[in-house]
């Protein structure tokens, strides 16, 4: 039968499960402002009655209810919205970062028009127009030096810009290296409490908020997914490796390398391998600085290399007011001071690589000529080797177009004596140096016998740069008239250090406008070399993607410009549909104070009924005890 105190025992219950509501909802409220809370509701049920459907139990008409209790403080949460909002704060957080970055791109491109490269470009071919019409004047030939200096001042500050947003990215890219280390060691403390927790059969509903809250940010630095399938052990994966098991947290690290200004390479902090993000802040700026910046780069490296060179081939060839020829327009800096271009590439101490930017055949070439041979061209290539056949009605300019139109690293053209010339451009992979010939083989007479840049056909005469002295596979020994030409790989970098020739700027009279005519002098008036150098404005030379120095200018402001546009329209979107999934899980999980409030009013009634209860329970014990008469 029910105990004498049962009532009590009831109203009891029944103050405590109220007392524990209010309590819930003004913790609520007190965390209405709290980043990631939320909100808690107290799950109440029946008390187990007295009596039980077994053969024991007492005669009586039904089971005798105890009242109620707390069964437990349950957080009200939707996890398959929590998983879709974390997906997506990647995706934010990785536009977010581009959009950041790309303003600056963009800041730098947009440069006042007096100062643009752009326009000290077009001044400097100007200045040699204007030389070909006077070739005798000093002050035209002052006017070059000055322009072209000015030209160069421009590129140099445009690779300051860049190099500039280079160190904020690699800073970036450290911090939050910081950052997820700093989450995942906080995850992995707060699994350690939680299991703890629970195992005392208590719900950690603010630490599992907390948690939750790190695993989200963590999700906005790199791309992450959550295994909840074992509630002792919460495990945090990236791209097959795991950041957080249990209460064990793997670092990161990152390492200088050698390569790239010193940028650093992000890696496992356990294994130091490679460590790759496909999303979120850390993946953007990865990609940022070792894609989007070293295309510019390289974009920049390659105008810059591309423009001097061709200058100084025709300048080179001429001769100056004084008399003097064989000077370079500007001053270039060779990678190595080898003359075949040997160079020691993995530091033992022997060379072993040979880097060469140039190559120009020994013969003289018609462009509309059909070649009358046939065979495959094959060259080095983004991944690998390219190959590109050619036929035996092709011109020599079908081929030429074919070799820049492949996905090779070396680009072809005739110069202005109609001969073959090889170039390398940017390297695609990161491992390659850039500005260096890797590869040239032909499998017919092409390039050897018709072009005159090989000595022969095949691999055992193919030229490749992963040995000393591999300019021996040319046509003849390099340096003599009729042989084949070539040029040492530039130093890395030639937008930072390129200038005008010192001889030249002490000198002005040094500047070549005329070409040494068949008596062996410059004729009086004559401006044809100063004419050559401007014609190189509109002339398909450029090597890369690019044709022309005008399409370089156009192509790269449109890059940036679409790349930037791509980023807002992106980020835009991620924001709004974000605050679209927040205000949802703000509807499920977020406080609302006038809810509580009523909740608390409710639960105020409850509580007083129950006391209610318990002082007419006291009275009746009062009246058996105290007043009941024998």
């Amino acid at each position: 039968m029910g105990s004498t105190f049962a009532g009590i025992e009831i109203g009891k219950r029944s103050l405590m499960a109220h007392s524990q509501s209010i309590n819930t909802a003004g913790h609520n409220i007190s965390n209405e402002q709290t980043e990631g809370y939320s909100r808690q509701r107290v799950e109440i049920r029946a008390f187990d009655p007295i009596y039980r459907p077994d053969l024991s139990r007492a005669e009586t008409p039904g089971q005798i209810g105890q009242g109620s209790f707390v069964q437990s403080i349950s957080r009200l949460r939707d996890g398959l919205l929590d998983k879709q909002i974390a997906a997506e704060t990647n995706m934010e957080n990785y536009w977010g970062a581009r959009d950041k970055y790309y303003v600056m791109f963009e800041n730098i491109y947009n440069e006042p028009a007096d100062v643009s490269v752009r326009t000290n470009m077009d001044k400097f071919w100007d200045g040699w127009q204007e030389l070909s019409l006077y070739p005798e004047s000093k002050a035209a030939r002052q006017a070059v030096v000055t322009r072209g200096e000015s030209l160069i001042n421009a590129i140099q500050q445009r690779n300051k810009g860049l190099n500039g947003i280079g160190e904020l990215l690699d800073g970036d890219v450290t911090a939050t290296v910081r950052q997820v280390n700093s989450y995942t060691k906080q995850i992995a403390e707060l699994s350690g409490q939680i299991v703890r927790v629970r195992a005392m059969g208590d719900n950690p509903n603010d630490l599992l908020d907390r948690r939750d809250l790190l695993t989200e940010k963590l999700s906005g630095l790199i791309n992450i997914t959550v295994d909840e399938r074992d509630p002792d052990e919460y495990i945090v994966q990236t791209a097959g490796n795991i950041l957080v098991q249990g209460s064990i947290a793997t670092p990161l690290d990152v390492r200088p390398r050698i390569d790239d200004n010193g940028y650093h390479q992000v890696v496992w902090g356990n294994t130091g391998a490679d460590a790759h993000f496909s999303g979120g802040t850390l993946g953007a700026l990865v990609e940022l600085r070792d894609v989007d910046l070293r295309e510019e780069m390289q974009n920049l490296n390659t105008m810059t290399m591309n423009f001097t060179d061709l200058v100084n081939d025709v300048h080179r060839n001429a001769v100056g007011a004084n008399g003097v020829t064989g000077l370079d327009f500007f001053t270039e800096h060779p990678f190595v001071n080898n003359v075949a271009g040997n160079y020691d590439r993995n530091g033992d101490g022997t060379v072993d690589t040979s880097y060469i930017f140039r190559i120009t055949g020994a013969n003289v070439l018609s462009p509309q000529e059909q070649i009358g041979v046939s065979g495959t061209v094959t060259i080095s290539g983004t991944s690998g080797n390219v190959e590109v056949p050619y036929y035996s009605s092709d011109t020599v300019e079908m081929v030429v177009q074919r070799i820049n139109n492949s996905n090779g690293e070396v680009k072809a053209y005739l110069d202005r004596n109609s001969r073959m010339v090889l170039k390398a451009s940017t390297a695609a992979d990161r491992n390659n140096p850039d500005f260096v010939i890797r590869h040239i083989e032909d499998s017919g007479r092409f390039l050897t016998g018709y072009a005159g840049v090989l000595q022969g056909s095949g691999p055992e005469n193919a030229y490749d740069f992963d040995r000393p002295d591999a300019v021996a596979s040319l046509v003849q020994p390099a340096g003599t008239e009729s042989g084949a030409l070539y040029a040492v790989a530039p130093l890395t970098n030639p937008s930072a250090y390129m200038e005008i020739n010192p001889a030249i700027r002490t000198d002005v009279l040094s500047v070549a406008a005329a070409f040494i005519s068949d008596s062996g002098v410059a004729e009086s008036g004559d401006g044809s070399a100063a004419l050559a150098i401007a014609s190189i404005r509109n002339t398909q030379v450029m090597i890369g993607h690019n044709r022309t120095f005008d399409d370089y200018f156009a192509d790269t402001v449109t890059n940036v410009g679409l790349k930037g546009e791509q980023a807002s329209i992106n980020f835009e979107s991620r924001i709004a549909m974000m605050e679209d999934l927040r205000t949802l899980r703000a509807s499920i999980s977020g406080v609302n104070i006038d809810e509580e409030l009523a909740d608390i009013i409710k639960f105020q009634h409850g509580y007083n009924a129950a006391a209610k209860f318990v002082s007419v329970m006291d009275e009746l014990l009062d009246t058996v005890i105290n007043r009941l008469k024998v």
